[in-house]
């Protein structure tokens, strides 16, 4: 893992579309089947569009029927830290970079084997980087 990176919001806000401050910083959501990498089936690697920091690879992504990319396992689980979110009544947890906090989603425990999780980004966190 790289340097933790640490911004003001007026730093982010430079850096980031205004949608990707909403979801990576504010921690919204894009809404289901709009976002361009949740029907993506291209070899890769999956990065935090905030600071580049590499998460998921292509070979754990799946199609969860739920309208986010989703994957059942991060490159390594020091990429991601798992966070209590009890916003909107719901006991969840969510997922945010561990170099620069962003907030990429949320993982649930009803996913495939070998995990049995299931990561559910939001595209507009993520950029991807197509395997040669």
């Amino acid at each position: 893992m790289e340097e933790p990176i640490k911004k003001t919001d007026e730093q982010w806000k430079d850096v980031l579309t205004k949608d990707q401050f909403i979801v990576l910083r504010q921690k919204g959501t894009e809404a289901p089947f709009t976002g361009k990498y949740y029907a993506n089936k291209e070899k890769g690697t999956y990065l935090c569009a905030a600071c580049g920091q590499e998460l998921f690879s292509s070979d754990t992504k799946f199609d969860s029927g739920t309208g986010w990319p989703s994957f059942f396992k991060p490159i390594s689980e020091d990429r991601v830290t798992r966070k209590e979110d009890n916003s909107h009544l719901m006991e969840r947890t969510e997922v945010v970079c561990s170099r620069c906090g962003s907030h990429l989603g949320h993982v649930f425990n009803d996913g495939p084997a070998p995990t049995g999780e299931r990561f559910c980004m939001n595209s507009i966190s993520l950029d991807f980087k197509k395997e040669d």
